[in-house]
């Protein structure tokens, strides 16, 4: 029997994994938090400058679900909602023109910018954001709804369901079989039965593919969009006041009110599992750890076959878990500049057209680097961030020791073309690869999202069909990353959701 003075070891110390660990502190559980890294926070983590100035490695924007911050009154422990008006959304077009977009309801800057393009677009512009709105809503709904595993669905799991149709049904019935066309539409079919002006429908197809493998013309982007939309709460990204790994602090804050243990520097090996039932975990340290339950915030694949092991698991389970696709093409560059860029403020997007951004996916799909980029980009001060499309994990005709530069390079050169003071300025340069984000973050394949959000990854599909409900086939491991239901971004669903399920559980006992 284990005797264990934990009830509960998380695995990793990103948002997902405290978030977890908090409900289950909550809770009264005692929980244990192990990360690799020397500070909470995963992705969140910061990096610095020579001169110490830090920025935000991966995520230019964050905010966790509403009834998370709730749940666990994170205000208590410091973590502030964002105030006033979402910045601008600004998309940067060849000859020097730029849309303006902004979700708050009666922007006239909007609306004026967008009218430039076209009239009839402006006037849909209200009843778009509206829907957009509604959709993100019910997208909520279904990630706050336990997914029930296929061929294991009775009255508790099914009642669930039932209540999200019902959600889904009060959208009333254009809105609901708009949402639910929508969700395996690509972002070129979504747009076009919306607006009719180029630059329009492409600056909102990039929000639809930003950090997924996927171009404008593929299925299943409508569903991508939504996703994006709920997670940002628009168009625009919202960075958090003193950067995104204030979320992390206030998790641990709240974790170690709540009596739960935060190690940094420990570093799981393995989780050991006996008679098919994870009972513990051991560090690269040779320490072994005892606790009644194991929860993996790490991705499916590097829990289930690098920390357990494809020995202990069914052999068909292996294939599946082997089988989920990756396929990270994301890549991060960081300029410390003295100031002058010139950039504005607000999310500026490099996405002309749609088919390029459809060009810039095709390259991922040969294992090549874009020569014409979608780029998402930032600014915080003297600190400019580039998020750029595409840059797969697994390039064809060359390694990623010589690819650096070049990504680094076709990044700035394509900014910079839209501000030609931006080169000057710069007197540092940080990047991240999709190598560096498997090393540094243990995103396997670099891909952020723990596994594509696409049409068979989502879901009662998430992370693999029949094994929706965060458990495993060892007994006594969950799942409470990314690669679950829910899912993709900063939002802390999936954390929320596994320790709710185990508890529910465990009530039942």
């Amino acid at each position: 029997m284990n005797k264990s003075k934990y009830d509960v070891i998380v695995v990793g110390a990103g948002h997902n994994g405290l978030v977890a660990a908090t409900y289950l502190a909550k809770a009264g559980k005692q929980v244990l938090v192990l990360d690799r890294l020397e500070r909470a926070g995963g992705q969140l983590a910061q990096r610095a400058f020579d001169e110490g100035i830090r920025f935000d490695p991966l995520h230019a924007g964050a905010q966790l679900r509403p009834d998370i911050v709730s749940d666990l009154a994170l205000a208590r422990h410091g973590l502030t909602a964002a105030n006033g008006p979402a910045l601008a959304y600004i998309s940067l077009l060849p000859d020097g023109r730029r849309l303006q977009l902004s979700t708050t309801a009666g922007d006239k800057a909007t609306l004026e910018s967008i009218r430039q393009f076209s009239p009839a677009d402006a006037a849909k512009w209200p009843e778009f954001v509206a829907f957009m709105d509604r959709a993100a809503a019910f997208l909520d709904a279904a990630y706050r709804t336990p997914m029930p595993r296929l061929l294991h669905v009775g009255f508790s799991e099914g009642w669930p369901l039932a209540k999200l149709a019902w959600t889904l049904r009060r959208l009333g019935g254009r809105d609901m079989f708009r949402v639910i066309r929508s969700l395996s539409m690509s972002t070129v079919e979504f747009t076009e039965e919306w607006f009719e002006s180029e630059e329009l429908k492409a600056a909102i197809a990039a929000v639809g593919i930003h950090g997924h493998t996927l171009g404008s013309m593929s299925a299943g982007t409508g569903y991508t969009l939504m996703h994006n939309w709920l997670n940002r709460g628009g168009l625009a990204q919202r960075p958090v006041a003193g950067g995104s790994v204030r979320i992390a602090d206030a998790l641990v804050a709240a974790l170690t009110a709540h009596g739960g243990e935060m190690r940094a520097n420990a570093n799981v090996q393995r989780i050991v599992v006996d008679q098919q039932r994870a009972t513990g975990v051991v560090l690269d340290t040779g320490e072994t750890i005892a606790a009644r339950a194991v929860f993996s915030a790490a991705d499916p694949r590097h829990t289930l076959l690098d920390l357990v092991g494809a020995p202990e698991l069914p052999p068909e389970f292996v294939w599946q878990v082997q089988s989920i696709k990756m396929r990270g093409a994301i890549a991060k560059v960081h300029l410390l500049t003295d100031g002058t860029h010139g950039l504005p403020s607000g999310t500026l997007a490099v996405a002309p057209t749609l088919k390029y951004l459809e060009r810039a996916f095709d390259a991922a799909k040969y294992g090549e680097i874009s020569t014409q980029p979608y780029l998402e980009v930032t600014s915080a001060g003297t600190v400019v961030s580039i998020h750029f499309q595409s840059a797969p994990y697994a390039l064809r005709q060359q390694d990623w020791t010589s690819a650096r530069a070049m990504v680094e390079q076709r990044a700035i050169d394509t900014l910079a073309a839209h501000f030609p003071k931006l080169k000057a300025s710069i007197q540092q340069t940080r990047s991240l690869m999709p190598v560096d984000l498997e090393k540094m973050f243990g995103l396997t394949e670099g891909d952020p999202n723990h596994g594509q959000l696409i049409l068979d990854q989502m879901f009662f599909m998430r992370p693999l069909p029949g094994w929706s409900d965060h458990r495993t086939p060892v007994d006594g491991l969950h799942l409470c990353g990314s690669g679950g239901h829910g899912g993709g971004g900063i939002s802390g669903a999936c954390g929320r959701n596994a320790a709710q399920a185990f508890l529910k559980t465990m009530a039942k006992a």
